[in-house]
């Protein structure tokens, strides 16, 4: 066995009580071991590079439901447009309008989350609370019509700090809950991870990134 399937039905029952859902976070993984957790029902998984996940996509089940979880360069987004099932790191109003642009030409229109930079770390990508607020606001953003801004991904600072992780968390349930009012559409929070799920899930995810405690460490390396 190649996965840890008995960890993954673990998950699940700690996630049915808050309705949450599991992303499989796949990145670096091999389609065999892919292919265990496809067998125990799985179909949402996360790539975070877009050469990989297009390899994977080729080879594996239709059924399965790829979220893009890392950086995405505006001039790749025409590779993914035409399966991706949720990209959760918007991190500039002109990445959306390019994600826009490729899903139109397959009459789709692409789910996406705002990625905002919660984390006291210094990180290249995530906005910040004003820049999300500017996104979802700016009318230029509702003139996208093949694009569907449906919630916020954050990842909390790297701490043993229970109580950062918390207040982090918290603090952006709370813009969502804000700007909610406003844009119905945002419901969703793409927060947690192998280390802080459980946190996350009592301050309000409805979505967490599990990768390495299912599959294991890295595999193979990735390609960009």
């Amino acid at each position: 066995m190649i996965a840890n399937t008995g960890l993954l039905e673990q998950l699940r029952a700690t996630l049915r009580p808050y309705g949450a859902q599991l992303i499989a976070v796949s990145k670096t993984k091999s389609k065999e071991a892919i292919l265990e957790v496809v067998a125990t029902g799985q179909k949402a998984f996360g790539e975070n590079y877009v050469q990989e996940l297009l390899d994977k996509q080729a080879l594996l089940p239709t059924e399965i439901e790829w979220h893009f979880i890392g950086h995405l360069q505006t001039n790749k987004v025409k590779y993914i447009a035409p399966f991706i099932h949720c990209i959760h790191s918007i991190d500039s109003q002109r990445l959306l309008v390019e994600i826009d642009k490729q899903a139109m030409k397959f009459g789709r229109i692409i789910p996406c989350l705002l990625q905002v930079h919660i984390a006291r770390e210094e990180t290249k990508f995530g906005l910040s609370f004003d820049e999300a607020r500017a996104i979802l606001d700016d009318p230029k953003t509702t003139l996208l019509k093949h694009v569907r801004i449906i919630g916020c991904m954050g990842m909390a600072s790297n701490t043993d700090s229970a109580e950062i992780v918390r207040k982090e968390f918290r603090e952006l349930k709370s813009f969502l809950d804000a700007v909610s009012i406003s844009h119905p559409d945002m419901v969703e929070l793409s927060m947690g991870m192998s280390s802080d799920y459980k946190l996350a899930l009592e301050e309000g995810s409805t979505m967490i990134r599990i990768g390495s405690s299912i599959f294991g460490e890295r595999s193979y390396s990735p390609v960009p």
